[in-house]
């Protein structure tokens, strides 16, 4: 099916942002509501640079219908969601390797932590 330039399907109403000339706010540009950046919502680099379980129940709590999950850590079953998931983000963060040779190269980067930590 066809969109607008507003994202929309043609024939549906435009969808407006800000405050209504009544008071109402309407959507809120930007996307998704993050929780606070600290030790309790995020890893820090040295441990593998992701989100803690605490800081992605923030998230969905900010963000209903989030569909975020932590980081598959453990042993897993072959053929199994979670291993599916491991393979599926040591595939899009192999991309960020060759996008980021420079984190590539550096053993204490985020991106090689966080790969550390999903054992990519």
């Amino acid at each position: 099916m066809s969109r607008n330039d507003y994202g929309l399907r043609f024939g549906e109403p435009k969808q407006y942002f800000g405050k209504f000339p009544d008071g109402r706010t309407a959507m809120k540009r930007g996307g998704d509501v993050m929780p606070k950046r600290n030790k309790k919502n995020f890893r820090p680099t040295e441990k593998g640079a992701g989100m803690t379980r605490a800081g992605v129940a923030a998230y969905r709590r900010a963000n209903p219908g989030s569909k975020l999950k932590t980081a598959v850590t453990g042993k897993v079953k072959p053929g199994s969601k979670a291993a599916k998931r491991r393979k599926s983000f040591c595939a899009r963060s192999a991309g960020q390797m060759k996008k980021f040779p420079k984190a590539a190269k550096d053993p204490n980067s985020r991106l090689r932590q966080a790969r550390r930590r999903w054992k990519c």
